[in-house]
């Protein structure tokens, strides 16, 4: 047991502050702050995160914590002069959740707890006002019915809503205190027959009710939701604040409201919010008035507003970050009831702190870490307008950002058809292949029922630039007739859906969307974070047209390019084909021949694209699968293109199939055994290089052997590749700068490091695969249980989105540590889906690795991400909640 469950604040002194968020959490933490510097705020005291963790873990409050409550609330007393429970002038708190991380799912705050049939009207004689008690009274039993006691919020809005319609008023503040009462005596009813029990009457037991409540709204499943989403860990537990009442609903010199210390849509620095006079807490949220803009506070509450503006002011500059401050003025004085970090837009962060670095509030370095790298994807794509009203009807996986509205299609052949009479579509499919690429590139936004976020569609669609939500269970797709189902939603093609790739929700019709608007903020902020990191960036690019807005994005160079993306449009996916089914070696050659122009076209377009800037080649990866056709109708159609007997072709693809294609037949096996599509490639390249540097462009280009798990299965490539560059050289009479290495992408090589790193340039690790093979299991498939696996704590985060740091991450080190002592030079980089990922690149940084590398729309988030982890923990903000 700890030696303490509560601390304490009030009258100018606390127990805490901003640094024992994880302990108070954020609420508390921040109460305890303002109290120390000067900020008017009414006393209370906050019961610890341990004691909720040890509440959770044994079903009851922790031994000791009832004696505790008891102490604080007789020093609350004092400080007040009122007496909790009784007396003239009763002492009434307020109880709210409040984790180290702000979370909306815990539970509400409740107000005015202290109240019953004997403190209600000692509370009208100290305020002189009957009205006011009763108002207190019923607020009080609507909040802790609903959330202590789990009854129905809607039973005691239309006892409201049938008041107003009595009396003929448009709002609760106009009901009359003989009204107000008889209200609050419905609502005893309505308890007792939602709950078989009386509304508690004894304030100590209410208050006890509500600790427990808070304690458990940790684990309501909107707070899972939220903490698998915000990727909050499940084990910190909440902390409980319970403060002193101050009313802002005392008559027209009282009110509450909210402000934020700057526009959060925009950055814009201006006091922004909302207010209401001779109000609680709960009505500028609730929608039962219409609050109004706080600049109408100056007029209503001069006095109060302007020491709010000094506040505020004053609040922002301590922290050093746009604040969200809640407020309530009673009969003319100003007490703050909270203050954290802002929610805000990505525009409106980088905003804010690119101009508090120019107001001298901030550091550049300072600036840095306030904006979350997660966030700049919405600079870059398009997003939902934050104005529109829409409830999603499905969630599946974010897989690749924006917000677009689209005509629903589901084939390929749809998307091609109705793009080309100038519709905006969306492909829905089961899950796409190869054979639906046309129809992708058509598309202006992808949706799947099956895949996870590394999955065919979630790749193609991240490298095209498109939003693509993967892996929506409850999405189904018929053809005949062609239709979509979400849910228990019935869609025919051509209805509007709306997708949202930055959050994985899927909307009914058209939603409005917004787009993208860098600034010159952007820009600096970004010069910055180049200046900080150590780190290089690059980009996972397959064409010219994505290298070039890789580039535009600040990619110091090409970490990955997949040659497979190269052939899956047109007709060179039959070529492909042709090789693959190829019944002897002399027709592969032929279609390797055919192959051959077009892998140096797009390799010259490039190099060309980034003049100067390394370029490396991944060579033929993906299983041999995701190129051949499936269903009958379409190996009848291949058999017609290539003229070959449709029998003796469904045969040859028989014997191709793999149970477990993704540990099967790819990579270097495929390069050990039919080295002639490899020495196809290295020609290719190593022909575009020259070709470029004829040119005039400066080529820095590395290839890269895949899938590698034996020494001798790199030396052997390795080998080849060479041979293949000294045979353009010497032909050409040009010579080539150029690097040969592998992907580091299974077990057995990061164990076996340095004995590959013995012929190696560069290690790029994999992380896709390598979370794939440690795990067991098929990044595809995952998605059915790997997040039940993160609510239930079995893993803190998904791992193919974070780098799981105990198993993958170990073999990362191990193979940094080897590689490295048998070349001491080795260039080491990362090119999976972690490489975009702000968590992983701060363990990336730690580890050493040369650069990471992303898809291009990623680019500015890893290069933000790269200068926060260089910066480590010497200017890092302490969290705020």
């Amino acid at each position: 047991m700890p030696g303490r469950w509560i601390y304490h604040f009030g009258d100018g002194v606390a127990d805490g502050g901003r640094g024992d968020a994880d302990l108070l959490g954020g609420k508390g933490a921040n109460l305890a702050e303002m109290v120390s510097i000067g900020v008017p705020v009414p006393p209370g005291f906050t019961i610890t995160t341990e004691a909720c963790r040890a509440y959770l873990a044994h079903g009851a409050l922790p031994d000791g914590l009832e004696a505790e409550v008891d102490e604080h609330l007789a020093l609350l007393e004092r400080q007040t002069g009122r007496t909790f429970g009784s007396g003239p002038d009763p002492l009434l708190v307020s109880v709210r959740s409040g984790a180290a991380a702000s979370m909306p799912g815990m539970m509400d705050t409740i107000l005015n707890l202290g109240l019953n049939q004997d403190t209600v009207v000692a509370l009208a004689g100290a305020a002189r006002d009957e009205r006011f008690a009763w108002d207190a009274y019923r607020r009080f039993v609507q909040m802790h019915a609903d959330v202590v006691l789990g009854v129905p919020a809607r039973a005691f809005e239309e006892r409201l809503r049938a008041g107003r319609e009595r009396l003929g008023v448009a709002t609760d503040a106009d009901l009359t205190a003989v009204e107000l009462r008889s209200i609050t005596e419905d609502f005893f009813a309505i308890v007792a027959a939602a709950t078989g029990c009386e509304f508690p009457a004894d304030p100590r037991g209410q208050l006890t009710l509500a600790i427990e409540a808070v304690f458990g709204s940790w684990n309501t499943e909107r707070a899972r939701s939220y903490r698998r989403v915000a990727r909050i860990p499940e084990h910190l537990g909440t902390a409980v604040s319970v403060v002193a009442m101050v009313f802002g609903n005392l008559g027209a010199t009282s009110g509450t409201g909210v402000a934020f210390t700057r526009n959060p849509a925009t950055g814009e620095r201006r006091l922004f919010g909302e207010f209401l006079v001779n109000a609680q807490g709960e009505d500028v949220v609730a929608g039962t008035r219409d609050p109004l803009a706080l600049d109408a506070m100056a007029d209503a509450l001069p006095e109060a507003y302007g020491e709010l503006r000094r506040v505020a002011e004053s609040l922002e500059r301590h922290y050093g970050d746009v604040q969200d401050i809640e407020f309530t003025v009673e009969r003319g004085r100003l007490y703050l009831l909270q203050t954290r970090t802002a929610k805000r837009t990505a525009a409106a962060a980088v905003r804010a702190a690119v101009e508090m670095v120019d107001e001298g509030v901030l550091e550049e370095a300072d600036a840095l870490l306030r904006v979350d790298p997660d966030q700049l994807d919405q600079l870059l794509h398009p997003r939902l307008d934050p104005a529109a009203e829409a409830r999603p009807l499905a969630t599946g996986l974010p897989a690749s950002p924006g917000a677009v509205a689209g005509r629903i299609v589901v084939t390929a052949e749809s998307a091609v058809e109705w793009a080309a009479r100038g519709e905006q579509v969306i492909l829905v499919r089961e899950e796409t292949s190869p054979e639906d690429f046309d129809g992708m590139v058509a598309a202006r936004g992808i949706l799947t029922a099956r895949g996870g976020m590394t999955s065919h569609a979630a790749v193609v669609a991240r490298g095209l630039g498109l939003c693509c939500v993967a892996g929506a269970s409850s999405v189904r797709t018929r053809e005949d007739p062609r239709s979509v189902s979400v849910g228990e939603h019935e869609f025919s093609e051509g209805d509007w859906i709306t997708l949202d790739g930055s959050t994985g929700e899927i909307f009914a019709g058209r939603v409005p969307t917004t787009d993208p608007e860098p600034s010159e903020h952007f820009d600096r902020l970004m010069a910055w974070a180049d200046r900080e990191r150590r780190l290089g960036v690059r980009a996972n690019a397959d064409t010219p047209a994505d290298a070039i807005r890789a580039r535009a994005f600040g990619a110091e160079g090409i970490g990955l390019c997949r040659t497979e993306h190269m052939f899956f449009e047109g007709e060179r996916i039959d070529t492909v084909r042709e090789m693959i089914l190829a019944p002897d070696d002399g027709a592969r050659q032929r279609a390797l021949d055919r192959l051959l122009p077009m892998q140096r076209e797009d390799f010259a377009g490039i190099f060309r694209a980034m003049d100067g800037l390394p370029v490396t080649v991944r060579l033929l990866d993906p299983p041999l699968h995701e190129f051949l056709p499936g269903a009958p109708e379409e190996v009848d159609a291949l058999a017609q293109r290539l003229g070959r007997d449709p029998v003796e072709l469904r045969g040859r693809l028989g014997r191709l199939r793999e149970s477990n294609p993704m540990l099967g037949h790819r990579g270097v096996r495929l390069g050990t055994t039919f080295p002639a599509i490899s020495r196809m490639q290295a020609r290719a390249l190593f022909e575009a290089a020259v070709d470029a540097v004829g040119k005039g462009v400066s080529v820095r280009p590395e290839v890269m052997i895949p899938l590698v798990a034996i020494a001798e299965e790199y030396t052997r490539q390795m080998t080849l590749v060479r041979d293949v560059a000294e045979s353009v050289m010497q032909a050409s009479g040009v010579r080539i700068d150029y690097l040969v290495g592998t992907m580091i992408e299974l077990p057995r090589a990061a164990l076996t490091a340095g004995r590959i790193a013995a012929d190696a340039d560069f290690f790029s690790f994999g992380t896709n695969d390598l979370t794939q093979t440690t795990f067991g299991l098929s990044r595809d498939d995952a998605g059915s249980f790997l997040p039940f696996y993160v609510e239930q704590g079995l893993l803190e985060h998904d791992p193919f989105r974070t780098i799981d740091l105990e198993g993958v991450g170990e073999l990362v080190c191990i193979a940094v540590e080897r590689g490295r002592a048998a070349r001491p030079g080795l260039k080491l980089g990362v090119c999976g889906e972690h490489g975009g990922d702000p968590r992983s690149i701060d363990f990336f940084h730690r580890t050493g690795l040369d650069y990471v590398s992303c898809s291009p729309f990623r680019v500015p988030a890893a290069r933000l991400a790269a200068a926060r982890a260089s910066l480590g923990d010497r200017t890092r903000p302490v969290s705020q909640g």
